[in-house]
């Protein structure tokens, strides 16, 4: 995914290697040269990451920093500062400031993109959380919840996958001393199985565990759906800077490198445990604030009303973010044969079951939402028009891959769809607008032999493979 970066160095050399660097993996870079103009460029163009130089003139980074976390409109963007620094104090310094990371001077390319990607991509995410509570039409929390509030960092429930003993001792030392529990496990299948019978605030992982892969474990983190969203603190040696990069890919929050500062360690468990109760906080918000008048009876997913608010302020969050929404309509071919062939309580359980297949094949920041009928409709932010028609023939793929389950029958129901796919860059454009053209994409993929996926914006790209000669068939 792309990003705006917000690039800050009194120096213009720094600035334009970075500036290269970044341009050249496809992300957008903003620079600044001092403290001052950070903070305005930060108000005024909401960067999805900043990085910041430490030692400026008039206003170093660490007041930066502060002034950042201190201001409603920018205290949820990531800062990784940049430093020549290398004392262990300064790293806490910023991390106190409200820094995310630190990297040194010269900076290494992989442990930058690696970063980067990892921070704008759990930045999208509580910025949706974020808009989806603001859609329902209640106060944004992010006037009534600050991230930074140290009441949520306290008394953490903490599971420390660790093999060393000594290690293992220290840190429960430095961290039950704080005011933590701490629950210690030793190996990959005990970590798995305590963090499905409780609910955790920090999982750290040592890279090296005795016998076992400590990346694999935390990509099975990520996978399972009780520690998807839980912050995963990897420790690891000097030397281990590409399994570094690997780890932060797969879903790593944040790490230490060893021998390990009680100091730092803190810090970061502190940030971590904040943002992990933040996220909880918007999650129940959401959940309360979204009663049944956003949501399908049916299906439980959000309906048209709700869709409707929701696209509205994706697309006039475009002037502020210049990253681009697309939607997708899609229709479940010959569905009025199932209804007629099956009834209705067949037709109902066919639209609960492609509901389930198409929420679990899409992004945690993308919306789903019945449109009517057997009509649904995801929409995609920051999603240009070819990632968008992947999306789509990925859905049609999963959708027709297994026939449909239906109860009294013996008979498995093979069920396509066709796909209509529209995007937008214009803050202007209506939404009725935007979807107008997907339908008449979706409407394309219709005639064309259902089956199909048409883009509104590449109609040569995205053609699906014929329907199956198996499917249902009628009107």
């Amino acid at each position: 995914m792309t990003a705006r970066i917000l690039v800050v160095d009194d120096i213009p050399a720094n600035v334009r290697l970075l500036e290269a660097k970044l341009t050249a993996e496809y992300f957008e870079v903003l620079t600044a040269n001092d403290g001052f103009s950070a903070l305005e460029a930060a108000q005024a163009q909401a960067p999805d990451l900043i990085l910041l130089d430490v030692m400026m003139p008039g206003m170093d980074g660490f007041e930066v920093a502060r002034r950042l976390k201190t201001d409603i409109k920018t205290r949820h963007i990531p800062i990784v500062m940049i430093t020549a620094l290398t004392d262990t104090a300064d790293r806490v310094r910023g991390l106190e400031a409200g820094a995310d990371d630190f990297l040194s001077k010269p900076v290494n390319d992989i442990a930058l993109f690696a970063r980067v990607r990892s921070l704008t991509r759990l930045k999208v995410m509580m910025d949706e959380l974020r808009v989806r509570h603001a859609t329902t039409g209640q106060l944004d929390i992010t006037d009534e919840a600050p991230l930074d509030t140290e009441d949520d960092a306290r008394n953490g429930r903490i599971l420390l996958v660790e093999s060393e003993e000594l290690l293992a001792e220290k840190l429960t030392e430095y961290l039950s001393a704080a005011g933590h529990d701490i629950f210690r496990t030793t190996g990959a299948a005990e970590a798995l199985e305590r963090s499905r019978e409780q609910d955790m605030d920090l999982i750290i992982v040592s890279l090296h565990l005795a016998g076992e892969d400590g990346l694999r474990l935390c990509s099975q983190y990520r996978s399972q759906e009780e520690t998807r969203h839980v912050p995963i603190l990897l420790i690891l040696d000097e030397g281990d800077l590409e399994q570094l990069a690997k780890g932060l890919d797969l879903g790593v929050t944040d790490y230490l490198i060893r021998p390990i500062d009680q100091n730092e360690l803190l810090a970061r468990t502190r940030t971590q445990i904040r943002r992990r109760r933040y996220h909880d906080k918007l999650h129940e918000m959401l959940a309360k604030s979204v009663s049944l008048a956003y949501t399908d009876p049916l299906t439980g997913i959000y309906n048209r009303r709700y869709m409707n608010a929701h696209l509205d302020r994706k697309i006039m969050e475009i002037s502020d973010t210049q990253k681009p929404v697309s939607v997708l309509i899609f229709d479940i071919d010959h569905f009025k044969r199932v209804n007629d062939t099956y009834g209705h309580a067949a037709g109902d359980e066919v639209l609960k079951t492609v509901a389930e297949r198409v929420g679990d094949s899409i992004r945690d920041f993308d919306l789903l939402a019945r449109y009517g009928g057997e009509e649904f409709v995801v929409i995609m932010p920051s999603t240009p028009p070819d990632p968008a028609a992947m999306v789509a023939e990925r859905l049609r793929l999963r959708l027709a891959a297994q026939p449909f389950e239906i109860s009294g029958s013996d008979q498995a129901l093979p069920i396509t769809a066709s796909l209509g796919v529209a995007t937008t860059t214009d803050p202007t454009e209506t939404s009725q607008n935007l979807l107008g053209r997907a339908d008449a994409a979706l409407y394309a993929a219709k005639d064309a032999g259902r089956n199909r996926v048409r883009s509104a914006d590449a109609p040569e790209d995205g053609e699906a493979s014929a329907e199956p000669m198996n499917a249902v068939a009628g009107g």
